[in-house]
């Protein structure tokens, strides 16, 4: 298993190499359109390799999507969360009921005596 991991990771590295030597030119990324640019005289500009802009990107887009799956699942955590404190609540009551049994097992009348009414 560790040998198909590790030539999984080899591939992807091999991939990402061959990206980066394929895109070293240089580009300029503008934050703003050059109209708007113009009109509040600042041009935020970088100039990065493309096989940067493109590796940044698909880091930005993995990111946003593992944020977006985060806050859909919540509904879904809160759930198990609450379900798990209300198993935890009927381990207890069952294992309270189960000792009050054995303090009463000697006579089955006696039990529906000192039971609890409801």
């Amino acid at each position: 298993m560790k040998t198909i991991r590790y030539a999984f990771w080899a591939i992807v590295a091999v991939c990402l190499i061959l990206v980066g030597i394929a895109n070293r030119e240089i580009v300029t990324l503008q934050a703003m359109p050059t109209p708007l640019a113009d009109f509040l005289l600042i041009s935020p500009t970088v100039q990065l390799p493309l096989f940067v802009v493109i590796l940044l990107s698909v880091g930005a887009g993995l990111l946003i999507g593992f944020l977006w799956e985060w806050v859909r699942e919540h509904r879904l955590r809160a759930d198990g969360r609450s379900r798990a404190r209300e198993v935890e609540s009927l381990r207890r009551e069952v294992a309270d009921l189960k000792q009050s049994k054995t303090t009463n097992e000697g006579d089955e009348i006696l039990a529906l005596i000192d039971a609890p009414s409801r």
